[in-house]
């Protein structure tokens, strides 16, 4: 079974770290970001793939603070893969990360591959591929019997596999976006979006943070840390949003509203699922 969530964390901004580069490692744990990706897969090349493996594992033992940690293993479909999943098994990050996931059968794959790990380390898959999209109703259903926790969108891969050309890219991918984040809140998952790669585009990333923070997505997969505030800011609740919460809650606290479905508040009516969304929002600030 994919486990519960005990701890609702912060997951806005989620960078990726080519666990080849120790400089950049040891950077990671200073930056304000609320996970860290340590990334074996694109990022690092082949004749390098056996020395970034050991340095994630043994990164996964270092102090991140609050950070989540993740590691994005090579496809088991690789050479790389699966000495990659046994090694992290061992080392039970927070998070293992699989490339290019497109079908139910893959992630039972890397759920068996997981067997190992401690109960705690999730299963995140990127969703970057047209047979992922076309499945992703079947694989987040996959929830129920595996450690599948998350959805991560990776828009490079997925517009080459679609062919968009330059340009047309975020168009053609927002009704994809939407159903990630459909099938994700069907499922009990995390949503994520892709990374931004125009990283002196502030303003291009302030956009689309601002347009998947709207759609649901639980945070943003980052390429470098500059890019972490801009993130932050975007799937943070505003003050406004907060001081809503704390008013619904605590008019469900009060003696009248017990055993009440609905109650009124400032003039509207307040359901116990806008109760439940409250209680998340706060949660998440307060970790």
């Amino acid at each position: 079974m994919a486990p519960d969530d005990p701890d609702p964390r912060p997951r806005r901004s989620l960078l990726y770290m080519p666990a080849s580069n120790g400089r950049a490692i040891e950077k990671a744990r200073e930056v304000p970001c609320d996970g860290v990706i340590l990334d074996l897969e694109d990022s690092v090349a082949p004749e390098a793939k056996l020395e970034a493996r050991t340095a994630a594992v043994a990164a996964v033992g270092a102090d991140f603070g609050r950070r989540e940690v993740a590691v994005r293993c090579n496809g088991l479909d690789t050479a790389w893969g699966a000495p990659d999943l046994e090694a992290i098994a061992e080392a039970g990050p927070d998070v293992v990360l699989a490339p290019k996931v497109s079908s139910p059968a893959e992630v039972h794959a890397y759920d068996r591959a997981l067997a190992a790990a401690p109960g705690r380390t999730r299963l995140w898959i990127m969703v970057e591929t047209a047979r992922a999209v076309a499945g992703l109703e079947e694989i987040a259903q996959t929830a129920a019997s595996t450690r599948l926790a998350g959805l991560v969108v990776g828009p490079n891969d997925l517009g080459q596999d679609l062919r968009l050309k330059p340009g047309h890219a975020r168009a053609a991918l927002r009704p994809i976006l939407s159903r990630v984040v459909v099938a994700a809140r069907a499922h009990g998952l995390l949503a994520f979006g892709g990374t931004f790669n125009a990283m002196d585009d502030e303003e291009g990333l302030r956009a689309e943070c601002a347009e998947e923070a709207g759609w649901g997505f639980d945070g943003k997969t980052l390429i470098h840390p500059r890019q972490i505030a801009i993130a932050n800011a975007a799937f943070s609740p505003s003050p406004e949003e907060i001081a809503w919460a704390q008013a619904v809650v605590a008019a469900f606290a009060a003696p009248e509203a017990a055993g009440k479905g609905a109650i009124r508040l400032d003039g509207r009516m307040v359901e116990r699922l806008h109760l439940q969304a409250a209680e998340r929002m706060l949660a998440m600030v307060a970790g």
